[in-house]
């Protein structure tokens, strides 16, 4: 109300005589409300120094702690045609059982003998192999042959070409013998006429001389027929032995080229078989893919495809397993403002989904439901939602995890970090400032031991 009079209200009107005002201008209230904001202010002051200890916290899900432990997926290697199931969802399987029965949806592989046709068109080309060895033997042994022959048949050729000469050298010895003889028979046939001329010889030994001078004459005449024969003998000699290592050079050459015709045969011949035998295994090995066989022992979870004559490539999921056997393990993010804080070995505490907790993060002492983790591994790229991948295990110290728990779940985490006073911990959050960065002495896992850097 305005105060537009000078008229004082308060002055007329006593407000202690109303049992309201009693009670609010008595000055037992204002000393109780100043004790109770006295001792609040007393326990605020203390509740700061309190000692809060600096975490960072993250959310994850269970997972394993080997990756061969995971939830998988069975693919097919080839291409095919669901034929029976032998389990169904929920079953438990050991490493090797039939899972389900697939068949070929190729045509180049629906005969069921192909394995066994395979394998006779192996032996029929190793025969071919074996063929072709002896070829090439035999061969060789020919080559072997012909250069032996070749090698006696040249000999014999020198020979006779050695005889041709050593007549030659012999017959022109006799020529000029001959030739001596002529030219002697004409010095007397000559002298024999001179005397006549002059009365001194009878006419008859001039006959004699002239019959003896043709007869020498004629003797050379022979001789020299024979020797130009004994030189053409030693021209055809030559001539055979050039013949001769033609011939055999030509016979050789051929032996040696249907040898190496035989041995690339023999050659293409041994890479068919071996493109049997790669085909023959890929085969066999290809049969036994028509059943689908447990990697490892598990539970089955789901069937992916169903049914029966549905078809699908290689590399499509058919059945998803989970293995019996495993080693639980959280996954979890974190900033990468905190990720320089996080080491091997630092301690982490787990709070599981589904599972009650009664959870102060910064005083883990009289934390409830919370379980003990480390840290052993850290990812060193950063995740698509992006902050950095931890991986927790189970800390033997700590107690035992829910048996309750499973692959898949969530999970919240604390990993702690300095014990800071309260007023400390409110400043910093105000601020946005991070966690004090510390280094610990010993980077092997299980030290507890900080140095503050």
């Amino acid at each position: 109300m305005l105060n537009i009079t000078n008229n004082k209200l308060n002055k007329k009107v006593k407000l202690t005589q109303y049992s309201s005002g009693k009670l609010v201008f008595n000055k037992k209230y204002y000393k109780q409300l100043n004790r109770f904001l006295f001792v609040f202010a007393v326990i605020v002051i203390i509740v700061l120094f309190l000692p809060w200890t600096q975490n960072i916290t993250g959310q994850g899900q269970v997972t394993t702690l080997q990756p061969d432990h995971r939830p998988q997926t069975i693919q097919s290697q080839i291409p095919g045609r669901i034929e029976q199931w032998y389990v169904r969802e929920g079953d438990s399987v050991h490493k090797g059982d039939t899972i389900l029965k697939i068949s070929e949806v190729k045509s180049e592989y629906f005969d069921d003998r192909l394995v066994e046709r395979t394998g006779d068109q192996i032996k029929a080309k190793s025969s071919s192999v074996v063929a072709y060895k002896g070829k090439i033997d035999a061969l060789a042994r020919q080559v072997t042959a012909l250069l032996r022959e070749r090698d006696l048949k040249l000999e014999q050729t020198q020979n006779k070409l050695l005889q041709a000469r050593l007549k030659i050298k012999g017959d022109s010895i006799d020529v000029e013998a001959a030739r001596i003889n002529k030219r002697i028979a004409q010095t007397q046939f000559d002298r024999v006429v001179t005397l006549e001329a002059e009365g001194l010889a009878a006419t008859k030994d001039v006959e004699e001389k002239r019959l003896k001078l043709q007869e020498t004459e004629a003797k050379l005449i022979s001789l020299e027929n024979k020797y130009l024969a004994n030189k053409n003998d030693i021209i055809n000699a030559q001539i055979e032995l050039s013949r001769t290592q033609a011939s055999y050079a030509d016979k050789i050459s051929k032996a040696q080229s249907d040898r190496y015709t035989a041995q690339s045969s023999q050659f293409d011949t041994e890479a068919q078989v071996t493109k049997l035998q790669t085909d023959y295994t890929n085969y066999k090995e290809r049969s036994d893919l028509l059943y689908i066989l447990a990697p490892q022992d598990g539970f089955i979870n789901k069937a992916i495809i169903g049914g029966i004559g549905e078809t699908f490539k290689e590399g499509e999921k058919l059945v998803s397993i989970m293995p019996s056997n495993y080693d639980l393990a959280v996954e979890t993010f974190v900033r990468p403002i905190d990720l320089p804080l996080l080491h091997i070995g630092e301690k982490v505490r787990v709070q599981f989904d589904g599972w009650p907790a009664i959870v102060f993060s910064g005083w883990p002492n009289i934390s409830y439901g919370t379980y003990g983790a480390k840290v052993v591994a850290i990812e060193n790229f950063i995740s698509d939602n992006g902050k950095y991948r931890i991986l927790l295990a189970p800390d033997e110290t700590d107690h035992e995890w829910p048996e309750a728990i499973r692959v898949g779940s969530g999970a919240r985490t604390i990993a702690l970090l300095e014990d800071v006073p309260i007023w400390f911990e409110l400043w910093r959050q105000l601020n946005s400032f991070p966690p004090n960065f510390y280094q610990p002495d010993d980077k092997t896992a299980g030290k507890d031991s900080k140095d503050k850097k």
